[in-house]
This record gives structure tokens, sequence and C-alpha cells, in this order.
């Protein structure tokens, strides 16, 4: 059955899988933009100019919906308390505006991080959000969806990690005892056209199904098989990827611009367990990571983002990662 969906946090790489995944089942799309001439939206969708912490347009995003698709937010901050200001403050505010306006339904992107909150303001923030919506316990219908890391054509958030995929030399910050949980843009898209429709409720944690998450070699196996050579990896020390980070977030504060590294997410990138826990949404042929990966990688080089693959002799190639540090 066709249904009116607000949306926020549609122009950004999963919402706008998740706005064409519900546009492809039938439903009406409304979504929160800041400038809808350059939103880049899909024909049919309707926009409401603003932003999470403008009330009168929460209003009218969500008036006369059925449900509220949730995908806003923020992964970098310059400070910690910006988390929570745009993470935590927004999430209450929509849920409150939704349950005023008589929206039955709410789904809310949030993280595998709100799991560790002690690791990361990000993760703390996630979680916050998660105990606001308790809160609307018999005013909205609430699932809380927490997304390992999302992969797929057009995700910046990866573009250093699978760079170094496709490195002769790979140095990535983790450890190759590490095991955590990925899913698709696509799945994960489908998933929040599912949560739509479903009675579910609570938490939900998310996943391609892959049965113990992956681990490392897990990813540079479908490295090597997408690139057709070898590749050395070597494992970065913690210590010193905390160096880099504590010199990012002091540039960050000097310039006002949050990096992607910070001393949370370092804790993050080195804890040994994100993979995801009990029963999720289940998918039908979910695209795990050897499957997307060759696809992501086209769509990165046709962009521009990536160089153009350099021919190897796919002889040469070996069927496991080399020993790193």
């Amino acid at each position: 059955m066709s249904k009116t969906i607000a949306v926020t946090g549609a122009t950004g790489f999963a919402g706008r899988h998740a706005v064409g995944e519900l546009l492809k089942r039938g439903h009406r799309v409304s979504a929160l933009v800041r400038d809808p001439a350059r939103a880049g939206l899909p024909p049919g969708v309707g926009m409401v100019a603003g932003h999470l912490e403008d009330a009168a347009a929460l209003a009218t995003l969500v008036r006369g919906a059925d449900a509220v698709v949730h995908l806003a937010g923020v992964i970098a901050a310059v400070h910690p308390e910006d988390y929570f200001r745009y993470n935590t403050g927004p999430t209450r505010a929509l849920a409150e505006t939704a349950a005023q306006a008589g929206v039955k339904r709410f789904v809310f992107a949030s993280s595998l991080a709100a799991r560790e909150p002690e690791l990361s303001s990000y993760g703390a923030s996630k979680l916050a959000a998660e105990q606001a919506l308790r809160q609307f316990d018999g005013r909205l219908s609430t699932i809380m969806l927490r997304a390992p890391a999302i992969h797929g054509p057009g995700d910046r958030a990866t573009l250093p990690l699978i760079k170094q995929l496709t490195k002769r030399i790979a140095m990535i910050p983790g450890s190759r005892e590490q095991r955590f949980s990925l899913i698709h843009v696509k799945d994960f898209a489908r998933v929040i056209s599912d949560a739509v429709d479903s009675q579910k409720t609570g938490i939900v944690e998310l996943s391609d199904g892959t049965p113990g998450g992956y681990c490392w070699d897990d990813l540079m196996r479908a490295a090597i098989d997408a690139e057709g050579r070898s590749i050395q990896v070597i494992f970065l020390p913690k210590p010193l990827v905390a160096g880099v980070a504590l010199v990012a977030g002091a540039m960050a504060r000097l310039t006002g611009e949050p990096g992607m590294i910070n001393s949370g997410k370092v804790r993050e990138l080195y804890h040994g367990d994100w993979v995801a826990r009990g029963p999720g949404l289940a998918l039908d042929d979910p695209i795990v990571f050897a499957r997307g990966f060759p696809e992501t990688l086209s769509w990165y080089r046709k962009a521009g983002w990536l160089p153009p693959r350099r021919e190897a002799d796919r002889s040469n190639a070996k069927s496991h990662p080399e020993a790193g540090q």
C-alpha cells in the first residue's frame, strides 16, 4: 500500500538510495533539504526547505505523513558536544513533532557505535538519540536500525579505505583479529523500506548476513580478486594513528572544519568486535562485500575518485594477503 514518507538526510549517500527504493515501491516521498534547487533528488520528491533545528520546517515535513525515516546526522564534528547537538537533539525534536502530527511509524538510522558509547562521542550521541526515542513508546511505533559500515558506489566516507584496498601496500588502521559487519548501500535502502512497513519495534542490528561478519583478510581477498594482483597489508599501530588523530583534532579546532579522524574514531577503529548481534531484518540475495566491491571500484574510477586501474598479470595475484605487521 502506498504511503507518504517524510525523509531527513535524503541528499546523503545512503539517503539517495533510500529515497530511490521508497519511490520504486510506490511510496510518496517528502524530503527535508537545505536548498531544493541543489538537492538533485528524483522527480516526484516533495521538498521542504529547512534544517533539523527549524521547528516550522519539521512541522511542514511531517504533516500528513504516514511514516518518518530519519537518516540525517553527523559522523564527524569539531567538538564532542556537536554530536549531541546534531544527532540527539534533532531526533528528539523530530519525534515530538511527528507524534503531535499523528505520524504512526518512525524509522531511525542509528549505528552499531551506539552499542559501545564509551568509545566515542558519536556512539554516545546515537545511544542518547535511541534513549530519547524510547520516551515516545505508545505514541510512535519506532524501530532503531543500528547500521554497520555501509559500502557501495558514491560514498566519500569510505574512500580512504577503498584507496588503500587498491594499493600494492595497504596500510590499515586496525588489527587482523578484528571482526565487523558490513552492509551494501542498496541493501541498506531495502532494509529502510522494509522497516517502514514492518511491525517490528526497538533496536535491530543490521548486516548483510555474513555469519560472524568479516575480517580484514576477507576484504583484502576481495580486493585481490578485483585488482588481479597481490596486496601486502601493514596494520598500523594504534599509538601511531592516535597521534595523527591528536594533530587532526587540533587542526579541526583551529579551522572549525571537522576531520574524519579523531580520538573517538581511533577507539572505534581498533575495537575488536563490530559484528551485528541478534536477528536483523531478513534480506533476499544480499550483496556481500566480494560481490559489491568490483562495482564500487568501477564507479569510483568512472567518477575520477580513483586513478585508472593499472593492468596486472592475474597469474601473479595471490589468493591471500601477505602477512602484515
